[in-house]
């Protein structure tokens, strides 16, 4: 299952770069990542892989190294 970021603030959209929807595998690793406002979700059926694009590869997270090893963040 692919999980998606949706942020609660505004219209509860899902985050996207570059004009593709944001996406992850792991929701446990998203949800250690990311905090503030926003929420991981299910990616909806409708979301075609074409228009995702997996976090590991987004400018900010290319430093880290999937699967996170949380010990690497103490």
């Amino acid at each position: 299952m692919m999980w998606a970021i949706q942020e609660n603030r505004l219209h509860g959209q899902l985050l996207s770069y570059g004009g593709k929807t944001l996406v992850h595998g792991d929701k446990g690793e998203l949800e250690f990542l990311l905090a503030g406002d926003v929420r991981i979700v299910p990616c909806p059926p409708s979301l075609r892989p074409e228009d995702c694009m997996e976090i590991r590869f987004h400018p900010q997270f290319s430093h880290h190294q999937f699967p996170l090893r949380r010990e690497a963040y103490r």
